[in-house]
């Protein structure tokens, strides 16, 4: 399994060498020259293993031998990340609400959201992978979050020998109990930086980093080298194909579908990474139908997906579902080079419009190729306060604001098309990392102190505060930083 850049068809490396670089010097994404398949009976052999075991057979499929990755490694990486940090047995269970919805629980982690399942097995791909190529520079981790990514991956990489990372956030893009997360972050390699303006800024100016020069030559001076944590990075993206085929693979057990019936999967999201493991899982031929995009008012992934025109020049908004407070989604372009026969010039000439003008826009013919995988709809506050109350009502499931913006995409999806086949929603985090939202929308008010809202509504529902949320007010705050987009990097060397 060999690795390229979707800006550069030319490039030719392997695994280890792509999640330790995690962006190419050309700005391009790192992805497989090609997509594994799954054999014939393979998802009913991987049903009756467990997550571990489940992700062990799909990571091997990108991590081969023949790219230096050891028999037994793999599984050792898998069974190290997802263990006792991990609060269910099951890792990513899935509950059923009705006969035909579930619910894929990505929340279970020890930062209470999907970015786990993919950061606690990073750092020990990272490592690997630094090793396999003979680079023994310490390796400094740079993150940009819209929330959920920068706990995980400070938790994920706290106290890794041979790492230092660096998160960024926007200064107030992101929850109080995300921000809390994050400033009393422990460890002597971490440091956190809040950023002025909204996470597309803080993106960009991570992206900016990663290709500058005097940086790079500062870094390699004092044995240093960049890498990435965010979904950037193929090591990030991966680990999230193994819960889609985990989820399906729940279902036949439970016996709620049958072998090979394609199923929907409806997916909150703001920079794409989390739904494109989703096209992944059924590039590899997982039995899937669509892929239903779930967007917040900050709708740009709906209007490209049914228009054809990704068009930044708009309005931001900031939300209760902030993880999607996005108008930048870096991994639609490993999308788009996949959809358009890994065309790299056609992708460097929409990268650059995009820089330039501020838009693209795509064939019709891309457009509709795109349509046979992919739906999409969106949803504003008053919806999404809608959803959370009508999902506890209906169902007892409590849904945090991002996973509420699913439900509402799937009810409206399935009123326009009549498509009623089973669906799974994808829980993206746990309700009580948006708990004054979430308190507001079951009992009709919250109190302003976001902590207050927190222990208010687990006596409201009598559903369990996740014991790391619990206590987080009482923990000292260690970072309390604040610069502007232009002044990131001097954060950087440390």
């Amino acid at each position: 399994m060999r690795y390229t850049s979707t800006r550069d068809s030319k490039i030719d490396i392997t695994a280890a060498q792509a999640v330790a670089k995690g962006l190419s010097d050309d700005g391009g994404l790192f992805l497989p020259r090609e997509i594994p398949k799954l054999a014939p009976g393979e998802v009913e052999e991987l049903a009756r293993l467990d997550y571990v075991g489940r992700a062990e057979r799909i990571l091997t499929k990108f991590l081969t031998e023949e790219g230096g990755w050891a028999p037994g490694e793999v599984h050792a990486c898998a069974k190290n990340a997802y263990g006792a940090t991990f609060r269910d047995s099951a890792i990513a269970p899935v509950s059923a609400l009705d006969g035909n919805t579930a619910v894929l629980e990505l929340y279970h982690g020890p930062t209470c959201a999907f970015k786990d399942m993919a950061l606690q097995l990073l750092p020990h791909l990272l490592v690997a992978s630094a090793k396999k190529i003979k680079d023994e520079r310490e390796i400094v981790i740079l993150v940009a979050t819209s929330g959920d990514t920068g706990k995980a991956a400070l938790e994920g990489f706290q106290d890794v020998a041979g790492t230092k990372i660096i998160v960024f956030y926007p200064s107030e893009g992101v929850s109080p109990v995300q921000k809390a997360q994050m400033a009393t972050q422990e460890g002597d390699n971490v440091r956190v930086v809040a950023v002025r303006g909204n996470f597309d800024g803080t993106q960009t100016g991570v992206k900016k980093i990663f290709t500058c020069a005097e940086i790079k030559s500062q870094m390699t001076a004092k044995g240093q080298v960049l890498s990435s944590a965010n979904s950037i990075n193929w090591g990030r993206l991966v680990p999230q194909i193994v819960y889609y085929v985990s989820a399906y693979c729940d279902l036949l057990n439970a016996g709620k579908i049958k072998p090979n019936e394609a199923i929907n999967f409806v997916v909150p999201t703001g920079n794409f990474g989390n739904i494109l493991a989703g096209y992944y899982a059924k590039a590899m031929g997982l039995p899937v139908a669509k892929l239903i995009c779930a967007s917040n008012r900050n709708k740009i992934l709906t209007d490209f997906l049914t228009t054809g025109v990704y068009d930044h020049r708009r309005d931001f908004y900031t939300t209760s579902s902030p993880s999607m407070d996005i108008l930048i989604s870096s991994n639609l372009e490993r999308l788009l080079y996949l959809a358009s026969g890994r065309d790299d010039q056609f992708i460097n000439k929409c990268m650059n419009e995009l820089s330039t003008t501020g838009k693209y826009e795509i064939s019709a013919q891309l457009q509709q190729a795109l349509q046979k995988d992919f739906a999409a709809g969106c949803c504003d506050e008053a919806q999404t306060a809608a959803a959370i109350q009508k999902t506890w009502q209906t169902h007892g499931f409590l849904s945090d604001t991002h996973t509420a913006v699913g439900f509402h995409v799937l009810e409206e999806y399935r009123t326009q098309t009549g498509d009623d086949r089973y669906s799974m929603v994808v829980a993206t985090a746990s309700p009580y990392k948006f708990a004054a939202s979430v308190l507001e929308a079951v009992t009709g008010s919250s109190p302003a102190n976001e902590f207050d809202a927190l222990a208010a509504l687990e006596r409201v529902t009598g559903v369990a505060c996740p014991p790391p949320l619990k206590s987080l007010d009482q923990k000292p705050v260690r970072f309390d930083a604040l610069c502007d987009a232009n002044e990131m990097k001097k954060h950087v060397m440390w």
